[in-house]
């Protein structure tokens, strides 16, 4: 296996790991709810801590709450988050034209501006890769291989 195809397989696996985990999370972060999150007290960080439906890992249950704080702020000052993110993909999908998976990058352009603009907002726990797989998660880019089913309807 190659590095990268390791490293693919490695991210898909921990996103395999939220995903399932879903629900749970939504209960503990109060629906995702940004405003409920930013106001999350030291107590309400313990007992996220002691909640097995969840990864408790101290510093990303710490960033998620500083993030809902930051989101907050980039809402108000771009009228929505949407206005904001979509900046970094020039306003519309990037469509790429990916042969094979060996093509797919972790990391772009892009994605890395993200992620430098995000921390510099406040944010954390936004690297490039995070970004570059938000990006293909809710369509900024498709990254879909052109055989792939999904690359025309995406």
């Amino acid at each position: 296996m190659t590095a990268q195809r390791a490293f693919h397989h490695v991210r898909d696996s921990s996103w395999d790991t939220v995903l399932r985990k879903r629900e749970n999370y939504r209960r503990a972060f109060a629906g995702f709810d940004p405003r409920k999150v930013a106001r999350f007290t030291p107590r309400k960080r313990a007992a996220l801590m002691k909640n097995p439906g969840i990864i408790r890992n101290r510093l990303k249950i710490k960033a998620a709450i500083q993030n809902a704080g930051a989101f907050l702020v980039v809402q108000q000052e771009f009228g929505t988050f949407d206005r904001y993110i979509w900046r970094f993909a020039g306003g519309k999908p990037i469509r790429n034209r990916r042969r094979s998976p060996k093509e797919i990058p972790a990391r772009t352009s892009e994605s890395d501006a993200m992620s430098r603009d995000l921390k510099k907002r406040g944010f954390s726990f936004v690297g490039s890769t995070i970004c570059h797989a938000f990006m293909q998660a809710v369509g900024m880019v498709n990254d879909h291989t052109v055989a792939c089913f999904r690359h025309r309807k995406v």
